[in-house]
């Protein structure tokens, strides 16, 4: 089974995404970018887990996914839901 990485948004140099084989899982994001690498629940805005980012960062990205939350659970649930 080939891994898919949909990219669902970027900005300033950060990438937002999912694994296509994380489905299982409750609704997620990952993020990318500046040398960090995060996971977010998507129904709390909580990060499961944030490496090399700073807290300026990390509000910075829990702002962007509490601005986009809507499209990132349809994108989700458009790939795990209806797959």
């Amino acid at each position: 089974m080939m891994l898919i990485m949909p990219t669902t948004y970027r900005k300033n140099g950060y990438r937002f995404f999912f694994y296509s084989n994380e489905g299982s899982e409750p609704p997620h994001i990952h993020v990318i970018g500046h040398g960090g690498e995060a996971k977010i629940w998507l129904q709390t805005a909580e990060f499961a887990f944030a490496y090399n980012f700073s807290p300026a960062q990390r509000k910075w990205i829990r702002s962007k996914i509490k601005q986009h939350v809507l499209e990132f659970m349809e994108k989700w649930n458009d790939t795990f839901k209806n797959g």
